[in-house]
């Protein structure tokens, strides 16, 4: 009975993570703008969840989206990207044309396309965009930026603060680039928590010690420390490899692919928690797929674009605000977990049953990616 006990909870908790699963997808829209004088061509993408979201595409509440009712929702579509979206300069705002809606997929599900153009009327110097897209539907919401002129290109995360923000077309600075791309690796690891989940799961055994077949308390901290060291630095030299030869395309892996192993990296991490057969070598583990995850990353960097002039500054920057925003995760987590190290609770509650919860959600992801 004792056998089955863990496999009941992880029935039970793939019952209750299900619904939770979608937390997983964060909601990003794409912003392409190409600015030539006082012309402004571009696009528009939004998952088509945001849309519902938005304007109500599933008319007939059948919980799937036509092309019919897609057609139908053009014009609220158009109403409501003015009402949130202005491209412009210090002279005042652009007119802006929306094009009849298509859909484009990506890893992460079906997108709607929308074409854009705008007319100024005069040269832009420094073009001001106001992106307010979902602010009050999900604050979480981030547009990616890709703005090129005069042949350079620049990226920016567009969404925090809800303030509108101008770019230098002529000159854009390398410091900008740096601090956008910063912004957007920290962005992107604390928007996708299938890596976070992964490297958790790694890290919850590192208090702990296995003896006789039972985890039992590390008796000092050094210990612990170095468990800790060893896993992050594993899984951080991995990602930065495989993220650096994906972004200057030495290799690439098909993006249903490389997300797919991603949630059975967790869920092998996970469950071995649970069922241990590797307890003093982890970091090997974070290394191996640790490799996978970089091609993830690299998949968000790639929508982005590497802009010419500052490709190696980009990179770097992109891969610090992933350390960064990874960094700042263990350094909340792992204290606690320090602190509660000899407790029943950390030993037999948030270890077998913890790493159940994160090994059922991570098995939906898989299950979900695979088939999709």
């Amino acid at each position: 009975m004792m056998l089955f006990r863990p496999l009941r909870w992880a029935l039970l908790l793939l019952l209750c993570a299900a619904p939770a699963a979608q937390a997983h997808i964060a909601s990003n829209g794409f912003l392409s703008l190409d600015v030539r004088g006082g012309q402004i061509q571009g696009s528009l993408e939004l998952a088509i969840r945001d849309g519902e979201i938005a304007v109500g595409l599933d008319r007939d509440r059948d919980g799937k989206v036509t092309w019919g009712e897609l057609h139908a929702a053009q014009a609220s579509l158009e109403r409501y990207v003015r009402a949130h979206l202005t491209l412009g300069d210090s002279s005042g705002a652009c007119a802006l044309q929306i094009g009849a809606v298509e859909v484009n997929d990506r890893v992460d599900g079906s997108y709607l396309w929308l074409p854009l153009a705008a007319s100024c009327g005069h040269a832009i110097k420094a073009l001001i965009i106001d992106y307010r897209l979902l602010h009050q539907e999900d604050p979480s919401h981030r547009g990616l930026l890709t703005l090129t002129a005069n042949g350079q290109s620049q990226t920016a995360v567009l969404g925090e603060g809800m303030q509108a923000r101008s770019f230098a077309l002529e000159h854009p600075s390398v410091w900008s680039a740096f601090t956008e791309y910063l912004r957007a690796g920290i962005w992107h690891i604390w928007s996708g928590i299938d890596h976070l989940l992964f490297l958790l799961s790694l890290l919850l055994p590192a208090v702990l010690v296995r003896r006789q077949n039972h985890w039992e308390a590390v008796p000092l901290a050094t210990p612990a420390f170095v468990n800790i060291v060893k896993v992050v630095t594993a899984f951080t030299l991995a990602h930065s490899i495989t993220l650096s030869l994906a972004a200057f395309d030495v290799i690439r892996l098909p993006g249903r692919l490389t997300e797919s192993v991603i949630a059975a990296s967790i869920v092998v991490a996970a469950l071995n928690n649970v069922f241990p057969r590797v307890t003093e070598g982890r970091w090997r583990i974070a290394f191996a797929f640790g490799l996978l995850h970089g091609f993830g990353f690299a998949s968000v960097l790639a929508e982005m674009g590497l802009p010419q002039g500052a490709r190696l500054v980009s990179l770097v920057a992109f891969n610090l605000g992933v350390e960064t925003g990874q960094l700042a995760v263990v350094l909340a987590i792992m204290p606690l977990a320090y602190l509660l190290r000899a407790t029943a609770f950390y030993r037999r509650a948030v270890m077998p049953w913890g790493s159940t919860a994160i090994a059922a959600l991570a098995m939906f992801w898989l299950v979900q990616r695979v088939s999709a």
